[in-house]
């Protein structure tokens, strides 16, 4: 059977997939919390997160070297990441490792791969979107899908960074490429005006050829829920967002049963709006 976004959907056409790909900045978030974080605790918070989550998901993002359940559909990052501790990504690159080893996670039950691109005007965008290119062939070479993540961030010295247009034209240069799935974060960090983001949201839906899900990047927790309705509103099938669904766990010492009740009720919450306002992914491609 050919891979297809129904194997990260829900029945409906619409995503609410979970993202626990996290790696040097899940160290410093157990580090800020007083956790341990080492190799093992965060392997274990990692195993737990999947364990509780992925059964309310459409969709699981994972990074190499750590299990989730088949069910969902897994999504593999394979992106390596230029990133100091305590810092924000700065750039990435195709992990080259995890390329060749794509047999295998095939096999365990991974349908889509996943690739981070900081997009920013400092003179290297024509790498970055040859980077983005090289990343939706070798997807689809491979027979997976491709969810392509664009983040815009200001250059260095840039004055006049607007968000909110820095979004659109990533859309702009990168849709082109039809990756599967496009990522993109929230205009205005989903606060202000709705109607503002609602119209932002639909000139990325304009622009973008294939379905388009937000992440949960630069949201506020709280604010997350109206962030992904007002997407939603505005074209977006869905999300796919880590921090503002699990986080909670890391501030008690047992997070397990926060897990299992905090976080859960918040993905279902985040379900119930995808399936009520969200473009079904079949539609977008129409």
């Amino acid at each position: 059977m050919n891979t297809t976004l129904r194997d990260l959907a829900y029945q409906d056409g619409t995503f609410a997939m979970v993202a626990m790909d996290q790696r040097e900045s899940l160290r410093t978030m157990l580090a800020e919390h007083g956790r341990p974080d080492d190799a093992a605790a965060i392997t274990a918070f990692k195993a737990a997160v999947a364990e509780q989550l992925a059964p309310l998901a459409s969709g699981f993002l994972i990074d190499t070297g750590y299990d989730a359940p088949a069910e969902p559909g897994l999504i593999l990052a394979v992106d390596a990441l230029v990133q100091e501790r305590g810092g924000p990504v700065t750039d990435t690159f195709l992990d080259r490792d995890v390329l060749a080893n794509l047999a295998a996670e095939k096999a365990r039950g991974v349908v889509a791969l996943k690739l981070l691109v900081i997009w920013k005007r400092d003179g290297e965008e024509a790498r970055r979107l040859e980077l983005a290119r090289e990343f939706v062939d070798v997807s689809r070479t491979a027979g997976l899908l491709s969810v392509l993540e664009p983040v815009v961030q200001p250059a260095p010295g840039e004055d006049d960074f607007d968000l909110d247009e820095a979004i659109v034209a990533a859309a702009e240069a990168l849709g082109p490429l039809r990756p599967n799935l496009y990522k993109a974060q929230v205009p205005s960090r989903g606060v202000g005006d709705p109607a503002a983001i609602v119209k932002t949201c639909e000139r990325i839906t304009d622009i973008l050829p294939v379905p388009w899900v937000v992440l949960s990047n630069g949201v506020a927790r709280d604010d997350f829920p109206r962030a992904v309705e007002l997407a939603c509103s505005g074209g977006a099938s869905g999300c796919l967002a880590g921090r503002a669904l699990w986080t909670p766990a890391l501030e008690v010492e047992d997070y397990i049963p926060v897990l299992a009740d905090r976080c859960r009720t918040r993905l279902a919450e985040i379900a119930e709006i995808v399936h009520r306002t969200a473009r079904p992914w079949r539609a977008a491609m129409a």
